[in-house]
């Protein structure tokens, strides 16, 4: 591929399988599918999806760059069986070390940059969680607001440490200019989370989703995710059992419930980068939060091959429509004859995801949440 940004300077190739990686996997696998930077770009422009690594963990406390992390993901990713081979996939390699965390940083906020103007996604396998930041900045310069979810259990938004992991998200949210429309907070566990800090969400018209209520019915994520632009995943998020991890917790999403919210990103037509972070193979001796990784990955992919099919709400003959009222306001919802998926439409006209509960509580001449929350925020 053309390389007007030198990413090559940025990113180093794939050598765990000792040279042509598809003559070490079997018919069928992805590492037969995938086109791997193997000491040359691939094409991003030619791939639906473009994974890139990235070790950078001195934002946390293991304060030090392991590329052994995405490694090890790959590998067991690799192993996976495509089931979808329309969809073009290619690993960009392992973005280099920099001088400091803030020039790795700068070189993954390129490479996402570059794959994104190439018309295609990106997906990270990175280190720490404030890689986020680097991901998020991509975004700078193209004139839109966008909106994001990130999967967490803690809220990092703690200025009184010194640790970037938990404080990033204070400059994602106030830093200047500022590209978030909206914010939702997906899986956090009470009793790691400041209430102070959730009341200054709730003023800021931002969503936050109690773990306990993820589980309850994680279908309701859906709507939440297809609206956004870009999301982001701690598997720190994870119960421990789950996936092996240093601080790991006892409590949290298991790993199907994990593959699913991957599906639902993979599922979005606006979502065009993913990021899955926090995993240091030191502490993942028997690699099951890698194939917890890689099996994310999967589903991302499978949600991908479904949103791909999914039409646009303006194109009326592929929804079936549903006129009603409630509180003394009349309004359309659109059921997906392809996917089953919900919309409902605002008093401006703008289309808004939402589910089948939001349409039966309409029914009920109850006002859904979900609208007044959109209405709250302009």
């Amino acid at each position: 591929m053309d390389d007007p940004y030198r990413l090559s300077d940025f990113l180093s190739p794939v050598t765990l399988f000792g040279g042509m990686a598809s003559d070490c996997f079997r018919e069928g696998q992805l590492g037969r599918c995938i086109a791997v930077n193997e000491g040359e770009l691939p094409d991003f422009a030619a791939a639906d999806l473009v994974v890139v690594g990235c070790g950078e963990r001195r934002g946390d406390e293991a304060a030090d760059f392991d590329d052994a992390g995405p490694d090890a993901v790959r590998r067991s990713l690799y192993e996976l069986f495509h089931w979808h081979r329309h969809l073009r996939i290619a690993d960009a390699g392992n973005v280099r070390r920099g001088e400091s965390p803030a020039d790795t940083a700068a070189a993954l906020r390129t490479v996402v940059s570059a794959i994104l103007e190439a018309g295609s996604r990106a997906l990270v396998i990175g280190g720490s969680h404030d890689l986020t930041l680097a991901q998020y900045e991509a975004y700078r310069g193209r004139d839109a607001l966008i909106d994001v979810a990130v999967v967490d259990a803690r809220l990092d938004l703690s200025t009184d440490l010194p640790l970037r992991s938990r404080h990033f998200l204070m400059e994602l949210l106030t830093g200047e200019p500022n590209l978030v429309r909206h914010y939702s907070h997906i899986a956090f566990q009470s009793y790691l989370v400041n209430p102070e800090m959730l009341e200054t969400m709730d003023k800021l018209r931002f969503d936050c989703f109690r773990l306990g209520r993820v589980r309850e019915d994680i279908e309701e994520m859906e709507p939440v995710l297809r609206g956004c632009r870009m999301a982001s995943f701690d598997i720190g998020a994870l119960q421990h059992i789950s996936a092996p991890q240093p601080e790991g917790l006892p409590n949290g999403l298991n790993g199907e419930e994990a593959c699913l919210l991957a599906s639902y990103a993979g599922m979005s037509a606006r979502l065009d980068s993913f990021g899955i972070y926090g995993y240091d193979a030191a502490y993942d001796p028997d690699g099951l939060a890698a194939r917890q990784i890689a099996q994310m990955v999967w589903y991302y992919v499978d949600g991908l091959r479904r949103g791909l099919s999914e039409p646009a709400p303006a194109e009326t003959e592929e929804f079936l429509s549903f006129h009603t009222a409630f509180a003394e306001l009349d309004t359309v919802f659109l059921q997906s004859r392809r996917t089953g998926r919900w919309w409902m439409r605002l008093p401006d006209g703008e289309w808004l995801p939402c589910s089948r509960r939001d349409y039966l509580r309409a029914c009920d001449n109850e006002l859904p949440e979900r609208w007044l929350r959109a209405q709250e925020r302009g």
